[in-house]
């Protein structure tokens, strides 16, 4: 593909942006944190023009509820740092990007320190197809455009300057696969920007279902999206998670999660954060071989799920082993456990002509007699320049009797993702296994970087109480929002038989540390439960 044909290629997906109800964890994250609004991250927002000549593309700093002075704008034909300018006018679709990521009513990551607006074609033609990958100067880019349909060979060009230039300047790119049945025949498919390896492929969850282009691939069969949000389409979903990524980042700076803030700030550890905190639709699944739901990735943004993880701190692997090329690895007798059972780390996995190299990571969930929720992620880079990627997989053996419990195994992800929602109490080996080798064919380089995130999940040994008084002419419900994963069930009678349900409940409200549900006195449910949703 030549770099001057893009201007026909890019399509704006504007369409109707459709919110939803679904919950992305951000109400509860406001709720439990304070001063993380995505202060102090800069963040690159190139936007494709509503107009045949290129000019409707620049955010309006006051339709998108932030001051002019954070802004700066660039083009084919120049840069502005004030608004309004020469090099091109204001775009509905930037405005409404903004105010979903950073408005200051209605964003999630309220507080960047800079939005450096671009035309798309132009920052496509510059940073991503240009001879040398440049730097773009912020850690972060929101690309809610999308190219539509493309061929596989102009495909693979488009991943490969996006993965190039994020693996030699560590910038996350936060992308859309397309919306879902726009743009030509091939429209189910998901494409470029967010079918590059090394960003975030993002698509749309509304009304139950997906709304994006779906997986694998066109050119190896990769699995994208890698996560999706709840919006009608791709052009509002980005955002959202792009807004989220800011947030992490601004937290992994700041320390929280732990004195190692290059490796928590790191794009790979943003990215496996975000994947693994994603909350299961009820009709998501995966397999050894394809890592992501087709569909949903990972599943729904959960913003406060992620910066959990991220508090569980960085935590290294406790014994590192190597086998014969191709031979079996189970779980060794190895004493040492990883100390939480929610957190991540940042590591190297380096193998050898003969030898594949395994890192354990053991766990131990003996002391509670309640199954867990499993949910890991690995993540790593396709390296600069490179056609294939490492292969790298997931493993989990149960270690007192060395049964394979599940694996992810993908050949041609360089994404592995597993979850188990019911894991009997017991003592667990997560493998980190490399493929050694020597042939260009099986191994890129003998070293790999990598971000492993976990997550068992175990019912509280004190659950919630569910407090009920009156407040005025109405029944007031409340309960801790610390320990999450507990909804408010009704039901009209005490009967054997009866049916619990959420149904006819308002969503709760946050105040004072509790979650917080009015109802009609006359409300027909006369009797309440809290339920464990996640256990």
């Amino acid at each position: 593909m030549k770099a001057n044909s893009l201007l026909g290629i890019l399509a704006i997906l504007l369409t109707c942006m459709r919110a939803s109800a679904q919950d992305t964890g951000v109400t509860l994250f406001y709720a439990v944190t304070t001063n993380l609004n995505g202060g102090g991250i800069t963040l690159a927002q190139p936007e494709a023009s509503l107009d045949a000549n290129s000019q409707l593309w620049q955010v309006n700093p006051a339709n998108a509820q932030q001051p002019a002075s954070i802004f700066t704008y660039t083009s084919s034909n120049g840069m502005a740092s004030v608004y309004p300018n020469s090099l091109g006018s204001d775009s509905a679709h930037a405005d409404a990007v903004g105010r979903i990521l950073y408005g200051t009513l209605t964003g999630i990551a309220t507080n960047l320190a800079r939005v450096d607006s671009f035309e798309a074609n132009y920052f496509v033609n510059n940073y991503i197809l240009g001879v040398l990958p440049q730097a773009i100067g912020d850690p972060l880019v929101n690309q809610s455009f999308a190219f539509g349909p493309l061929s596989v060979a102009d495909q693979q060009q488009v991943d490969t300057g996006y993965d190039n230039n994020a693996a030699k300047t560590q910038t996350l790119f936060v992308s859309s696969v397309n919306n879902y049945g726009t743009s030509g025949a091939n429209s189910t498919n998901a494409s470029s920007p967010g079918t590059a390896y090394n960003c975030i492929g993002v698509g749309a969850y509304a009304n139950g279902t997906f709304g994006n282009g779906i997986g694998p691939t066109i050119d190896n069969g990769r699995c994208k999206p890698d996560l999706t949000a709840p919006w009608g389409e791709t052009s509002g979903s980005v955002p959202q998670v792009c807004g989220a990524a800011a947030i992490l980042m601004q937290a992994a700076l700041r320390g929280d999660g732990g004195s190692d803030t290059n490796s928590a700030f790191d794009m790979r550890t943003i990215k496996a954060l975000l994947l693994n905190g994603a909350t299961k639709t009820p009709d998501w699944t995966n397999s050894s071989s394809s890592p992501l739901d087709m569909r949903y990735g990972a599943g729904i943004l959960n913003l406060f799920n992620a910066y959990e993880q991220l508090i569980g701190g960085k935590q290294s692997f406790s014994i590192s082993t190597s086998v014969s090329t191709g031979a079996a690895h189970p779980p060794t007798s190895a004493p040492g456990t990883v100390p939480v059972l929610r957190g991540w780390d940042f590591n190297t996995n380096t193998s050898s002509t003969f030898n594949d190299v395994i890192k354990h990571y053991y766990f131990t969930t003996t002391n509670r007699a309640s199954n867990a929720k499993l949910t890991a992620t690995l993540v790593w880079n396709r390296q600069q320049n490179q056609t294939k990627i490492n292969n790298l997989s997931l493993f989990l053996y149960n270690a007192a009797n060395s049964n394979l419990v599940t694996c992810s195994t993908s050949k041609v992800d360089n994404v592995e993702h597993i979850f188990v929602p019911q894991l009997p109490p017991g003592r667990y080996d997560l493998q980190v296994w490399k493929a050694g080798g020597s042939s260009p064919l099986t191994i890129v380089s003998a070293a790999e970087p990598y971000a492993l995130v976990w997550n068992f999940a175990l019912p509280p040994t004190n659950p919630p109480v569910l407090n009920i008084s009156q407040a005025g002419a109405k029944v007031a419900l409340s309960w801790p929002i610390l320990p999450t994963g507990f909804v408010v069930q009704a039901a009209t009678n005490l009967n054997p038989t009866v049916s619990w349900s959420t149904n006819n409940l308002p969503a709760p409200s946050y105040t004072n540390q509790l979650n917080y549900l009015l109802l009609n006195a006359t409300n027909p449910m006369q009797f309440f439960r809290l339920f464990g949703t996640n256990f």
